[in-house]
């Protein structure tokens, strides 16, 4: 569509009035819209989606509220300084709290019956060696979430959850989960209320400076602003490939309602490249990006069957053991992935500003990201 196609009304009233426009409407992009409205009442904010949903992971994701296993924090140590790692998982508990703040626990239905890591027989040493080092994370992290005994070793639960062949677990009370759906369209409604507009089916072709401004050539007509905010995650590439966002698409699958299931939190296992957790009383388990990592590293949504076949495997023989289920939904989401543990906030050309690379945890991060690219327009 050209952009002189759209009448006058339509003009003035969606397409001329914005002071910033945001592109992606997930998690990132409308915390940033709500911090811009909430510091700025009178800014003109306008969100661009190109797809009928938030494209990406913000709806699709396990609606885990994690800031990361035992198996995941020694890894990252291998990548990053402790005090490196004790910032970043401040980061994401303060980004956990902060997403609270704004919606609302009963808005989100947030539970917060803690989180398992899970290690099967043939993983006894390196379990073991992750348990050893439970009071190094736990004095690492005290002051960055305010809590102690963060992890501890609970081997004696393995039984009341009917798991087959895991041979230790650890757990912390401090991890919950949340209904993504709803805290998507909680989300939505307050910045409604603040007057941000939306418009979706709207994808972003490319990005020009003008000398007054920032032209957007979309799928529906150029739209002109003073100021732009990247916050597309993990299709960050498509527009600025200079951006370092490597996609990791996430397979997930729900079960139908299963009766007296034990299960009751959030759990990961295989260094958190498997997670799965309760839901309306069935299994939500996703992962297995592991098993192809190229394959994965894609901006595709869809399936393959390695991974959905080992995932029902898994169900079959260690989560589910000895009972029926059926499978009833499968969908992805693309994460945005890369080698820093951080994820990019910054300018990326004048007027133009990114909020990408959550690095799979985008539940946790996503709040403070929004606000901290939001602060960063405005002050530039």
């Amino acid at each position: 569509m050209a952009a002189n196609t759209f009448s006058y009304w339509e003009h003035t009233a969606f397409i001329d009035d914005a002071d910033v426009i945001i592109i992606g409407s997930g998690l990132v992009g409308l915390s940033a819209a709500l911090h811009l409205k909430k510091t700025q009442p009178a800014l003109r904010v306008l969100v661009l989606e190109r797809g009928f949903l938030p494209t990406g992971a913000s709806t699709k994701n396990a609606g885990f509220a994690c800031f990361g296993s035992v198996s995941e924090q020694l890894a990252m140590l291998k990548r990053s300084t402790e005090d490196e790692l004790a910032s970043l998982v401040s980061y994401k508990w303060r980004g956990l709290q902060r997403l609270r703040q704004n919606l609302g626990d009963a808005n989100i239905d947030f539970q917060q019956h803690g989180g398992y890591e899970l290690f099967m027989d043939a993983e006894t040493a390196y379990a073991d060696d992750c348990i050893n080092q439970i009071p190094r994370l736990n004095d690492l992290f005290k002051d960055a979430i305010g809590q102690s005994g963060i992890y501890s070793s609970a081997n004696a639960k393995i039984t009341d959850f009917g798991f087959k062949g895991v041979s230790r677990m650890i757990y912390t009370p401090f991890e919950g989960q949340l209904h993504t759906g709803k805290m998507m369209r909680t989300l939505l409604y307050k910045v409604y209320q603040l007057g941000v507009l939306i418009l979706n089916g709207c994808e972003i072709q490319k990005v020009e400076n003008s000398g007054d401004g920032v032209i957007l050539v979309t799928s529906q007509g150029n739209f002109k602003t003073r100021k732009v905010i990247l916050a597309t995650n993990a299709f960050a590439n498509q527009l600025f490939p200079e951006l370092k966002v490597i996609p990791g698409r996430g397979q997930v699958l729900v079960t139908k309602p299963i009766d007296g299931l034990k299960l009751k939190g959030t759990y990961h296992f295989d260094d958190g490249y498997y997670y799965f957790r309760n839901i309306d009383g069935r299994v939500l388990f996703g992962g297995g990006r592991n098993l192809d990592l190229k394959a994965e590293e894609t901006w595709d949504f869809g399936h393959t069957e390695i991974v959905k076949n080992k995932l029902v495997s898994y169900l079959r023989e260690v989560i589910l053991p000895g009972q029926d289920f059926e499978v009833d939904y499968w969908w992805s989401g693309i994460m945005g992935f890369g080698e820093d543990i951080h994820p990019i906030v910054k300018q990326v050309e004048p007027n133009v500003f990114c909020a990408v690379r959550c690095n799979g945890m985008g539940v946790a991060m996503g709040s403070l990201v929004g606000e901290e690219v939001a602060e960063l327009t405005l002050g530039t």
